[in-house]
Parts: structure tokens; C-alpha cells; sequence
């Protein structure tokens, strides 16, 4: 199914089925995430992560490398929409929040490259019951064969030469319709729902899958990406994984065209991480 963003009408009919906090709801009840992230070497794509999910989430923990230690700690004067947690403290709070998300930032070199690989085959063993998000380094590192042990459908959200290093399937340069027949094949085959990153992206479970254009040339910026995945993540604590990935790809792509309209090209991910919410609400309430 093909979606154009310019189609707001036909958008807004989609987004009635997202699910909003109910009006009596506590603090808790509308979802907790854990975002594992960050490297030496990058150091902001999993704090852009943490700040998406802090508009859309009630709590967000956050943990890093011990290579990025340094950094980790001055992120508590930073971060202050969430908590910070020790990788001590890993797995307790794996247990206790909805959705895990693991990947943006992380490392495939080096002692980091092997934390990434580690970690990423050590949840999926122990939590195979739980919701999981999968990005960046843990998609770079981990095996296919991994996804097939989870009960619930993953949302990954490779690029296109990241969907190559994990399913070893070449999409750069195939014809869109190819792409979408790979796409949804794979999707089917490792039973998780796949968001191919690209100018237009490509979201399905195997059964269905949705084509979705629009955006602009300024999101080709570093940390689209992660937006990406923290929504996914945000997304799928109250909406199925399908829909979650869909919300996302066209929440994003419809911030980076109202932004567009003010700034032209020149807006970054502060800016549209800044336009999120505002973007969900005219999609819902008006």
C-alpha cells in the first residue's frame, strides 16, 4: 500500500487507530523503555534516542558503554527527562520496561564491537518474551538467526547497506519493487516487522507492507536514524509492531516537511525532535 505524506486526509484516517494515554491513567501506565546506546566514538545518537521516547513515554532508562563512562556521567547534568543506568544494573531494568531498544550509537570494533554483540545475544536469550527495537551497531553485530527466538515481533530499522550486513541481501541498487518483495519476504521469513530507512521507506510483516513517500532532502542529516528507532520504540508499547513502524516513518517524514517550511533544508535532529510532538498532535486532534 502506498502512503504520500502530501495525502494528509487519508494520514490522519490512519493515525485513529493510534493509541493515546487514557484520561485516568498514573505514571507508569503509559509505558517504560530502556535505550542502550552510545559509544566512544558516538556519542549523541542514543541521546537523541532518550529525548524522543521522553516526549511519548512516561520513563525512559537509559544505558551506555564503559568506554563512554566519561561522557555517561556528564549525561546525568544533560539527560534530565530520564535516568541514567549502570550497566550493573542492565537486566533489572530489562525485566521491568515494555520495550527495549538497542543499537543507535553502539560500536561493531574493539572491546565496544563486542559489548554490542554480547549484550544484543544476552537479552534476546534471557528476555525473549519481551518487545525489542533493534538499530545501528546491534543490527550490524548480531546474527538473523536471533530474531527468530523472540515471542514478540521485533521492529529493526536497518538502512540499506545495514539490511545487507545482517540478511547478506543486496537492496542499494534493486528497483523499488524488488525491494519491496525483498523486504516483505524477509520480514515473513525472520518473523519481525522491517523498516527500510531510504528515500522511500519500506514497513512490513511479512503480510502487509506499506510504501511510504515524502520527507526531504534535510533529513539526510546524522540522527535521523535514531529518531527513527526511539518512535518505533515509543510506538510499540500500546500499538502493534506493524503500526508502530508505520507511525513512526510518516511522523517523521511529516515533521521534516513542516520544517521545511520555515527553514528550508537547514533544520537538524534537535529541531526535529523539537517538532515531534507538535507534528502527533495536528495528526490526532485536529
Amino acid at each position: 500500500m502506498l502512503i504520500q505524506t502530501s495525502d494528509l486526509n487519508s494520514i490522519k484516517t490512519l493515525f485513529k487507530k493510534f493509541v493515546l494515554p487514557k484520561s485516568n491513567s498514573h505514571k507508569g501506565q503509559n509505558g517504560k523503555v530502556l535505550i542502550i546506546g552510545g559509544s566512544s566514538l558516538f556519542h549523541a545518537a542514543s541521546l537523541w534516542s532518550a529525548e524522543v521516547a521522553s516526549h511519548f513515554v512516561d520513563m525512559v532508562h537509559y544505558s551506555s558503554t564503559i568506554e563512554n563512562e566519561k561522557i555517561f556521567h556528564e549525561l546525568k547534568k544533560v539527560f534530565r527527562n530520564g535516568m541514567i543506568v549502570p550497566q550493573s544494573q542492565l537486566e533489572h531494568y530489562a525485566a521491568e520496561d515494555d520495550v527495549i531498544l538497542l543499537g543507535p550509537g553502539m560500536m561493531r570494533d574493539g572491546n565496544e564491537g563486542k559489548y554490542t554483540f554480547e549484550i544484543t545475544k544476552k537479552l534476546i536469550e534471557k528476555f525473549s518474551e519481551k518487545k525489542f527495537v533493534f538499530d545501528a551497531g546491534a543490527l550490524q553485530m548480531m546474527s538473523p538467526d536471533l530474531l527468530l527466538r523472540l515471542k514478540n515481533k521485533a521492529i529493526i530499522t536497518p538502512h540499506q547497506k545495514e539490511f545487507e550486513r545482517l540478511f547478506g541481501i543486496p537492496v542499494l541498487d534493486k528497483p523499488q519493487n524488488e525491494k519491496e518483495i525483498i523486504v516483505k519476504e524477509t520480514a515473513k521469513k525472520y518473523g519481525v516487522v522491517i523498516l527500510l530507512k531510504a528515500i522511500i521507506d519500506i514497513v512490513s510483516d511479512g503480510v502487509t507492507t506499506y510504501i511510504i513517500e515524502g520527507g526531504n532532502a534535510g533529513m539526510t542529516k546524522g540522527g535521523t536514524g535514531d529518531v527513527m528507532s526511539s518512535l518505533c520504540t515509543s510506538f510499540y508499547i500500546q500499538n502493534n509492531p506493524l503500526e508502530a513502524a508505520l507511525f513512526s516513518s510518516l511522523l517523521l517524514k511529516i515533521t521534516a516537511e513542516e520544517l521545511f517550511k520555515d527553514s528550508g533544508y537547514w533544520y537538524n535532529v534537535s529541531d526535529i525532535i523539537d517538532g515531534l510532538p507538535k507534528t502527533l498532535n495536528n495528526l490526532i486532534l485536529k
